[in-house]
């Protein structure tokens, strides 16, 4: 039983379901697969082995009661650090809110509980989610498993570094710029941001957030298969009153053809050679699956989708951002700022009106398009993971940084669903790509990732290589 942490969540929900292993044994395994790696990479800053038998015992009384412990028996989940969970603080990896004692979990949180997941630990973040490499002055740095000189993304890194290693089979992460994404590409496992308004989101500790944030953000699931991804989405999805924005709508939508669009360097992104190599290798395990792929010059408008991003993120509140990152002292997060500031300057007072109607248009356009294919293969990042901090490397190692992200950055504004998939490692190094699709059609994420990934992913979970 030592080495329960291996199985998928689907396996090892399947086995506590039906008694072969406790939801205790999984808990004990994966709290000792923690104590063994998680001092290397550091991916998990906070975690109650008490409570989390705790949880578990619970589960294996109600199993043993005949009540059905929801799909999720027994799995461990880690939870983000700018997710409220009940008894743990929200500190956003800022030293401002070292002792911001969440009261109530958010609704993610809740549902992960009600679906029978036991809540492992805090995972690691960049200070106040703001970079993709995660590093901040609260809990320290988390290193990539697969190689410590690279980032392992962010803002979820630590998320996607515990789910690379065993530290629980899925992690709850958020994305409103790649947050979800790039971590699973940096650290080779699969990550899914799902459409605005399906995973309700509330955090009582904060105060409500930005115009700009509410239609951006997503929380969504990190997981080695995608099969478990497709569990974590279910459970994540139930509905939540305390969330305005969320959409009841079923989780399998109508059948479409089987067509995809592979469109290697959407706004006339530079990609590295390796990146391309793996969108032409996902496009033919697409044909080997039974997919018509046509390849285009283009996506709809997605530079003007990255700069409305960029100005419904800084164009209210950046003020107050600048004056707690200065506060906070996080060079990584000065860095951003700093960048950050030149983009905000000469912006209009009616920034944020003119960028919700200019929205309006693009999401029309997108809407149009996407209905043409079941989904668009594109890339996660124009460049395979960065070396860590390249983003405090100067102007010129964060201007490299930003534009190769700007599929992270686009797609949030339009409140899309993304999917990376994890596909090989190129001399180490993770690559994957990109599955995106209209709202509310994260089921076509997930068929069009289960065949790219049935034809072969990295190997996980591994042993950390630092």
């Amino acid at each position: 039983m030592s080495e329960l942490w291996r199985l998928s969540a689907a396996e090892l929900a399947r086995r506590v379901r039906s008694r072969e292993v406790s939801a205790r044994e999984a808990a004990q395994s994966a709290l000792a697969r923690l104590d063994a790696v998680n001092p290397t990479i550091n991916a998990v800053v906070a975690h109650k082995p008490e409570w989390v038998l705790r949880q578990a015992d619970e589960i294996d009384q109600a199993i043993a009661r005949g009540e059905d412990p929801g799909p999720l028996a027994g799995v461990p989940v880690t939870v983000k650090i700018n997710v409220d969970q009940a008894g743990f603080a929200t500190t956003n990896g800022t030293r401002l809110q070292e002792n911001l004692i969440a009261e109530t979990s958010s609704p993610a949180v809740d549902n992960l509980s009600k679906a029978g997941a036991v809540l492992l630990g805090r995972s690691n973040s960049p200070t106040f989610a703001l970079r993709w490499f995660t590093s901040n002055q609260v809990h320290g740095r988390t290193l990539n498993p697969r190689d410590a000189k690279l980032t392992p993304g962010g803002s979820s890194g630590g998320a996607a570094a515990a789910v690379t290693v065993g530290i629980g089979q899925l992690a709850l992460g958020t994305d409103i710029g790649g947050s979800v994404r790039y971590p699973a590409y940096a650290c080779g496992v699969h990550g899914l941001r799902p459409s605005l308004g399906r995973v309700p989101a509330f955090n009582a500790s904060s105060p409500e957030r930005a115009i700009g944030a509410q239609l951006m953000s997503a929380a969504g699931p990190i997981a080695r298969t995608i099969e478990d991804l497709r569990l974590g989405l279910l459970a994540l999805a139930a509905p939540d009153l305390r969330d305005p924005w969320y959409v009841p709508l079923p989780l399998e939508g109508r059948a479409v053809p089987l067509r995809a669009a592979l469109c290697l360097r959407p706004g006339g992104l530079q990609i590295a050679k390796e990146v391309e190599d793996a969108l032409l290798d996902a496009a033919r395990r697409l044909v080997d699956a039974g997919w018509t792929v046509e390849e285009i010059d283009d996506v709809p408008s997605i530079r003007e989708a990255g700069q409305l991003q960029e100005r419904l993120w800084l164009g209210d509140g950046f003020d107050a951002l600048a004056d707690s990152v200065a506060r906070d002292g996080d060079p990584g997060a000065a860095a951003v700022v700093a960048a950050a500031h030149l983009k905000v300057q000469g912006l209009p007072a009616d920034v944020i009106s003119r960028s919700l109607v200019r929205r309006s248009t693009l999401v029309r356009e997108w809407r149009l398009f996407l209905d043409q294919y079941a989904v668009v293969l594109m890339p996660v990042s124009g460049e395979l993971p960065f070396p860590d901090d390249l983003d405090q490397r100067g102007p010129e190692g964060f201007d490299r940084v930003w534009e190769a992200q700007l599929t992270m950055r686009a797609l949030p504004a339009m409140g899309l669903p993304g999917l990376a998939v994890t596909t090989q490692l190129v001399d180490g190094v993770p690559v994957g790509v990109q599955i995106v699709a209209a709202h509310y059609r994260e089921d076509l994420c997930l068929l069009a990732g289960e065949a790219i990934e049935a034809r072969g992913v990295p190997p996980s979970p591994i042993d950390p290589v630092v």
